[in-house]
């Protein structure tokens, strides 16, 4: 069974230790601090067909192992049952139109030990309800659209830039930038105080690519806590 490795996420710290501010216990407390993982559950194992229930869990299972013995946490994307079946340390719940009463699941079938994570879209008054309600993180990402232009793209990063601007001005809990390819961007969201910046690992890379790709990311975030 292959792996795809473009269905996987690197989570990168921004900051100077685990987080910049006070922030939740759980992400201040996680071992991980420069690369943790969010594997899409039904995406991140195989190709078409997509493995489903046990085969799914024990695709995954090696891989959360394999990254909690290295001290990084594995967060599940959109699948808390799943996330609770293979141990990992927690779930990353995507955009959508109820993101409050997706993390309310979550949590019920988590408990109150898992690390459970929400984008909160582009909506200010999503993220402030998801804060109030014990998420251990707050993201902003960039929508999905069917059709977009070069424009399109930079007004959505100058929005995602401003809401993570906004964000991290006001509130304690964390703040994670996702949907990021460029160096670039990572550094320009680190200076407006993101605490993580969650970045897709590029299709067929093979892991001494990884490495160097990700230490690319790190760099330019050191260079950004060191200006």
């Amino acid at each position: 069974m292959g792996i795809d490795h473009g269905r996987f996420r690197a989570t990168v710290s921004c900051g100077r230790g685990p987080c910049r501010r006070a922030g939740s216990r759980k992400l201040r407390e996680c071992p991980a601090r420069h690369s943790d993982l969010a594997p899409r559950p039904r995406e991140a194992v195989g190709h078409s067909p997509h493995p489903v229930g046990r085969q799914l869990d024990a695709a995954i299972s090696p891989l959360v192992q394999l990254a909690q013995k290295q001290g990084i946490a594995v967060l599940v994307e959109g699948d808390a049952r799943l996330a609770r079946t293979v141990k990992a340390d927690g779930m990353h719940i995507p955009a959508s139109n109820d993101p409050l009463s997706a993390f309310e699941e979550a949590r019920e079938i988590l408990g109150a030990r898992a690390i459970v994570g929400v984008d909160a879209g582009r909506s200010r008054h999503d993220a402030m309800s998801l804060g109030e309600a014990g998420a251990d993180y707050i993201g902003f990402g960039l929508p999905a659209r069917a059709k977009q232009t070069a424009a399109d793209v930079d007004d959505d990063k100058a929005f995602r830039l401003d809401l993570v601007q906004w964000w991290s001005e006001i509130f304690e809990i964390p703040c994670v930038a996702f949907d990021i390819d460029k160096t670039d961007d990572a550094a320009e969201l680190a200076d407006a105080r993101a605490d993580f910046v969650a970045v897709r690992l590029p299709a067929s890379i093979d892991a001494a690519d990884a490495e160097r790709w990700l230490q690319g990311f790190n760099g330019a975030l050191a260079a950004t806590t060191a200006a």
